[in-house]
């Protein structure tokens, strides 16, 4: 894919109508074959990603040169707040696992056969808490019982939704890749710590502001300890992941309680 290339969000393929009655087949069908065709790795910059085969478990899509693995969901319109996933109990067992995917989100504008939005979502970003159970279904239902999920990408930090096409333009290659690397020291951390991790994230980015004190972070205590009701020392947990994300390459420590913040935009 051409860094010049302004057309390279078309889906492109009027000549390869998909004919299936499910209008969600025809989607995935598109979807996919666009990603095939035009998407390269956000993770490390190779040109192509391979699909895996239909009906994988777990991932729809694989880098054959650093090994990174991508689901892909694609809904028409503007992008929302929440993603219909699969079974909730998968997901959930899925998520200490090393291949659990990244997640690639595709908003496309099925009139203009265009790709409107397109944005991934590291796996270390993934968290318990951005998994929201659905009602399962009702006993009439031939799969009765069964309950799915929805991944809430709108709380997600802005850091960790790396944005590929934005309002149908597509994003400098270079941006995407800095921005990826910018948060792999997450990988580093447990789960239970990543968590902590990312919601001071979250805190820092809700006060709105590129330079911000501890004071600040603290008016967030609430939230936090309604988050994480067995820890009665949410203070000095705060400072120590404002530490993590300041040596880190995160945050920039100003001197005097001041914080600046990397802009992810």
């Amino acid at each position: 894919m051409a860094e010049d290339d302004s057309s390279w969000s078309n889906l492109g393929f009027a000549e390869e109508r998909a004919v299936f009655v499910s209008a969600s087949q025809n989607a995935r069908v598109l979807s996919e074959g666009w990603v095939a065709a035009h998407m390269f790795c956000p993770g490390c910059g190779a040109a192509r990603l391979d699909p895996f085969a239909n009906n994988s478990p777990v991932a729809d899509f694989g880098c054959p040169a650093c090994g990174e693995e991508f689901e892909l969901k694609a809904k028409k319109g503007r992008l929302g707040r929440k993603v219909v996933d699969g079974a909730y109990s998968a997901m959930s067992a899925r998520l200490a696992q090393p291949n659990n995917p990244s997640l690639m989100v595709m908003g496309y504008d099925r009139d203009r056969t265009r790709v409107t939005d397109l944005i991934v979502v590291p796996n270390h970003f993934f968290t318990q808490s951005i998994i929201e159970p659905r009602k399962p279904l009702g006993p009439h239902c031939r799969r009765a019982g069964w309950q799915g999920c929805n991944i809430l990408i709108g709380d997600v930090p802005v850091a960790g939704r790396i944005s590929l096409i934005r309002d149908s333009l597509h994003v400098p290659k270079a941006t995407v890749l800095a921005q990826w690397q910018a948060t792999l020291f997450l990988r580093d951390s447990g789960i239970a710590a990543r968590g902590w991790l990312l919601e001071v994230m979250k805190a820092v980015e809700d006060i709105g502001r590129t330079e911000f004190t501890l004071d600040d972070v603290y008016a967030y205590e609430g939230r936090l300890s309604a988050l994480y009701p067995g820890n009665n020392n949410v203070r000095p947990k705060i400072r120590q992941q404002l530490q993590v994300l300041r040596d880190r390459g995160f945050l920039e420590f100003g001197g005097r309680g001041v914080y600046r913040r990397r802009a992810f935009h």
